[in-house]
């Protein structure tokens, strides 16, 4: 039984399996029926025992046998469902396709990785492989048989591909494997891949050196093993190039923001200060001119990975001050009272009462025994 990957928020991918399910369960029910009515009996069991290659092909044959007008209020009920019912959904659908002898998802999963390892098969195909696989380890089960059955190392393979939408597929696939999982984390990180990951996030492609930053986040979270490679392969590094390169995609910028933050929480949670590149001078100065792009999403990140920075023992307040973050948080506080829209005037009532909070930290960091009252 697959168990559920905690705070993993893809409930969406698990109402597309129960919608194929009710598409199953419609199809199931009516066409025993429909033989009989035609003299042929019962073959449900001979039909589907192995007749599926793929997801896509179960769901358009499942579709294609359903009554609609069944398959319309199915749908509409399991959007109504809560986290407990559609596990007990998903629970009976398992029965029912095991009844059905449906393949499981290890023998999807099994076919997909022939596929990847099969050199003459088509980027089409390949590609296809690789996004079945994807929905595959989103239960945590099957993240934690993807080395068994020999996925891992098809997919590491692919970070290597010549073609991006493999490349940004094979690091989507690692990234959801690994996500809240220590086991798969510690294999991929065996397997050598952080180095071709990092690698990734120097990509002109925004999407690829997206999917990179990520694979990089879920492979190195709460793993101290992993942020010590990370560190390693000289992380810090291409942290810098996103924040302080022209011409890189905001979103990309905000991701690599939140994994500072998120690096730096753990280092204070933990007590682990193994990571001290996040007090060097440099990457302090790259995500403190980070406030001075008008984005009130990205200065609000900005200000929540500084705020973590300062509470670190590690940084120096002085460097701070020698990037000039005091002044630039006078001009954020400025900019932020001159708000002409009012859709944006509480949103940035909010992140100025964090700007706020920012600047008591520094003061008081840089004057320890003082409280110096925010500007």
């Amino acid at each position: 039984m697959a168990k559920a990957r905690p705070h993993s928020g893809r409930s969406g991918h698990r109402r597309r399996n129960l919608l194929l399910a009710a598409a199953l369960l419609s199809a199931a029910l009516l066409l025993p029926a429909e033989r009989e009515a035609a003299g042929g009996g019962s073959v449900v069991e001979d039909d589907f025992a192995g007749g599926f290659g793929s997801l896509d092909s179960m769901l358009q044959w499942a579709i294609g046998n359903s009554d609609p007008g069944r398959l319309k209020e199915e749908a509409a009920d399991v959007q109504k469902l809560s986290e407990d019912e559609l596990l007990k959904r998903r629970h009976e659908i398992k029965d029912l396709m095991e009844k059905l002898k449906m393949p499981s998802d290890a023998d999807l999963m099994k076919i997909a990785i022939a596929d990847l390892n099969n050199a003459s098969i088509s980027l089409e195909d390949r590609q296809r492989a690789l996004q079945e696989l994807l929905i595959l380890v989103e239960p945590i089960d099957n993240a934690n048989d993807l080395d068994k059955i020999g996925g891992l190392v098809p997919v590491i393979q692919d970070l290597n591909n010549a073609n991006e939408e493999i490349r940004i597929t094979s690091a989507w696939i690692l990234g959801t494997a690994s996500q809240n999982n220590a086991l798969v984390q510690s294999q991929i990180l065996g397997y050598g891949a952080l180095a071709r990951l990092v690698k990734m996030g120097y990509s002109t492609s925004a999407k690829e050196a997206a999917k990179a930053m990520y694979a990089i986040s879920a492979l190195i979270r709460n793993n101290v093993n992993g942020q010590e490679a990370f560190a390693l392969e000289n992380g810090n590094a291409m942290l810098q190039h996103i924040l302080g390169s022209n011409g890189v995609d905001l979103r990309l910028q905000k991701k690599a923001v939140f994994l500072i933050t998120d690096l730096a929480d753990f280092q204070l949670n933990s007590g682990n200060s193994g990571l001290t590149f996040l007090s060097e001078r440099v990457l302090l100065k790259s995500v403190t001119d980070m406030l001075s792009k008008f984005d009130l999403d990205l200065q609000e990140k900005v200000l929540l990975a500084i705020r973590s920075l300062l509470k670190l023992p590690s940084t120096d307040a002085t460097d701070l001050e020698s990037c000039g973050l005091d002044s630039v948080l006078y001009r954020l506080g400025v900019q932020l009272e001159e708000l002409p829209s009012e859709e944006q005037k509480e949103y940035a009532g909010e992140v100025d009462a964090l700007r706020r909070e920012v600047e008591m930290l520094f003061q008081q960091k840089l004057k320890p025994g003082t409280a110096t009252a925010a500007l």
